[in-house]
């Protein structure tokens, strides 16, 4: 799998985790839309889009399937944000 592209638009919000929300291209023929870019306690991390069901849970739309892909995603996303935040302040 190589991740074409990534865009992240930052939410400056001081009072939520929500810190970013970024989008995907995967091999230049899919997209992958609203992953949350959060503010844990120990750090940042994201969350794949997901829905709301009938019962008040949420549910992933679209997610990995295993976890190196998981940390792959994760580590190009969390350094796409981060290229970001500098450039806001140069």
């Amino acid at each position: 799998m190589k991740i074409s592209d990534i865009k992240v638009r930052l939410i400056n919000n001081a009072d939520r985790r929500l810190i970013g929300v970024a989008s995907i291209i995967i091999d230049d023929c899919f997209a992958i839309h609203d992953i949350k870019i959060i503010q844990g306690q120990e750090g940042e991390f994201i969350a794949m889009p997901s829905r709301k069901t009938p019962d008040g849970s949420f549910k992933d739309i679209a997610h990995p399937i295993n976890s190196d892909t998981r940390v792959q995603l994760s580590d190009a996303i969390l350094e796409a944000y981060h290229k970001e935040i500098e450039v806001l302040k140069k």
